[in-house]
């Protein structure tokens, strides 16, 4: 399995912000990661990618521990976080090669090149990163998670702030990312999860309320829409 966690839990004095939980992620299978606000979504996205320390329990990418093997971790792992850490006074050309040559790719140029076609930065790359929209910020943080090709991608409202043709472009892009990688993303909109995802995990008050298939979860559910499985899991 290319993401395994165990028991992985993470508190906050009193508050169980993710309470035990387990699952795993398949290659070449895209899994949506729900949960309403506060659910502890974003928790476990930084303790799967070795950003926050677990309370408890453990997280594992490609058999590297997320806390004891990090560099290794890191090495095939893209994550593009919600808000995206960029340098705002860089080129989107500038910066990817920054990004390319922290990696010590090969022919980073040509990657750059590649990149930049892929997710759709052609005329803006010799812009600053400060003048761009939030949309194309969000493709530039797309291209800093995938340019050296990793193995398991972990991202989390990937397609925040783009317009409905961005939004149909990023998907595409996602699901082909999607055939020979390890792909887990978080988002509220479920049109996207029905769109792009083959599996969901619904977590609510940091525990897990539902892990399966899309189309075995809905079939649990008599055929209703996702959107409608998410209120009946989450709401009190």
């Amino acid at each position: 399995m290319s993401i395994k966690v165990t028991a992985l839990a993470k508190h906050f004095d009193k508050q169980k912000a993710v309470d035990g939980i387990s699952f795993e992620a398949k290659p070449g299978r895209i899994l949506g990661f729900l949960g309403p606000n506060g659910a502890g979504k974003s928790t476990t996205m930084r303790m799967l990618t070795g950003y926050l320390a677990p309370t408890s329990g453990s997280a594992s990418l490609c058999g590297y521990d997320s806390q004891t093997q990090n560099l290794e971790m890191r090495k095939i792992m893209g994550y593009l976080p919600e808000n995206t850490p960029l340098y705002m006074d860089m080129y989107v050309k500038e910066f990817l090669l920054f990004v390319a040559n922290t990696y010590n790719l090969k022919d980073a140029a040509l990657k750059v090149e590649e990149t930049i076609k892929r997710v759709g930065l052609t005329a803006e790359q010799h812009k600053k990163i400060a003048m761009l929209s939030k949309g194309y910020k969000q493709r530039v943080g797309l291209a800093q998670a995938i340019i050296h090709n990793p193995e398991v991608l972990i991202l989390d409202e990937p397609t925040s702030g783009l317009d409905p043709n961005q939004l149909s472009e990023i998907r595409d892009l996602i699901k082909s990312l999607g055939k020979d990688k390890t792909v887990i993303l978080s988002t509220h909109i479920m049109q996207e999860v029905e769109a792009i995802c083959d599996d969901v995990i619904i977590i609510n008050m940091g525990n897990i309320v539902a892990n399966d298939s899309i189309v075995d979860l809905k079939e649990k559910y008599d055929g209703i829409g996702l959107e409608e499985i998410f209120r009946k899991l989450t709401t009190k």
